[in-house]
């Protein structure tokens, strides 16, 4: 009896020990991140989550954590919209360059904004670029992508059609 007592409360342990561990907190890590009724991207949308929203992963399938938010809602999201560690604050002048695409994106708007890509290069990295002989149509080719700029649903539709990220089966 007393033996069986004992297993008994081992299991416990391990039960509660298990359930604390299965509570991981992730955040969110890029703007215009949805929360889905599935695990498909094309699924219904259940909420719209803001950068940083914190959430309570209750189980993960494929590429996909089903997650508690704020307001106790619950749903799918896709483990590249997510992050382990709290998102640092972006700082004032705007997000990551490609923080909508990557959602772990260090570079900021103000070290290529469009104003930046206007003017072409700075006088410091046309220097550099002198020197090291890069040639004018790479520095052109530069100078167009830095002014492109893409809508959220242009940047959808090209991940749909690609099969990218939380569109990839």
């Amino acid at each position: 009896m007393r033996r069986n007592s004992f297993i008994l409360w081992m299991l416990l342990a391990l039960a509660a020990a298990g359930t604390a561990l299965a509570q991981t907190t992730v955040w969110v890590a890029s703007t215009g991140t949805k929360l889905k009724a599935d695990t498909r991207a094309t699924s219904a949308t259940v909420a719209d989550l803001a950068l940083g929203t914190e959430l309570q992963v209750r189980e993960t399938r494929d590429a996909w954590y089903r997650v508690a938010g704020p307001g106790g809602v619950e749903g799918w999201i896709y483990r590249g919209k997510v992050t382990e560690t709290p998102p640092a604050a972006a700082p004032a002048g705007g997000s990551g360059l490609f923080g909508g695409v990557t959602g772990r994106s260090t570079i900021q708007a103000a070290s290529a904004d469009t104003s930046r890509s206007i003017r072409g290069l700075s006088p410091e990295t046309t220097e550099y670029a002198d020197g090291a002989g890069t040639p004018r149509e790479n520095r052109e080719a530069l100078d167009r992508v830095l002014a492109l700029v893409v809508a959220e649903d242009e940047l959808e539709a090209f991940l749909q059609e690609g099969r990218i990220g939380e569109y990839a089966r």
